[in-house]
């Protein structure tokens, strides 16, 4: 079970050109318009950021740092999709519940992005990511020789 996380599933061509579009939409997207944007202005933003957890102002961002960019990154590539997928909802989600309060107080897009990973988590990084090259170990043949 553990093992099927991360090998990539037997998908047709189309689904994972799907696949590979929706996680460089959602990764670079979150990466360039939000990540970036945190990690370069953090001293400006640390005592203003939420702390909806109660684990500090600091803590809160810098989890969002890392979700925002180095899970944001993996998912574009395609590597552990699954995994930073599933730390991108659990960002997603306490941005939407407890920052937006579930969109009264402009959620909206955090819902949205949440969508995309939830999808990602359970479809994973398709054939054209790297979790094919490091993961299909001895199904890769089988993978990349498919009629």
């Amino acid at each position: 079970m553990f093992k099927k996380l991360f090998i990539p599933s037997d998908d047709s061509d189309l689904t994972s050109m799907a696949l590979l579009i929706t996680r460089l939409w959602f990764g670079l997207a979150m990466l360039f318009n939000h990540g970036f944007d945190k990690l370069a202005h953090f001293k400006d933003i640390v005592g203003n950021f939420p702390d909806p957890l109660g684990v500090g102002q600091e803590a809160s961002l810098v989890m969002v740092v890392m979700a925002e960019v180095g899970a944001a990154l993996l998912l574009a590539v395609g590597f552990l999709t699954r995994i930073a997928a599933a730390v991108l909802v659990i960002d997603m989600f306490v941005a939407f519940l407890m920052v937006h309060k579930a969109g009264m107080s402009g959620g909206e897009l955090a819902f949205v992005y949440l969508a995309g990973y939830v999808m990602l988590v359970i479809a994973g990084g398709g054939l054209f990511s790297l979790d094919t090259i490091a993961f299909a170990g001895t199904d890769r043949g089988r993978v990349q020789n498919r009629s």
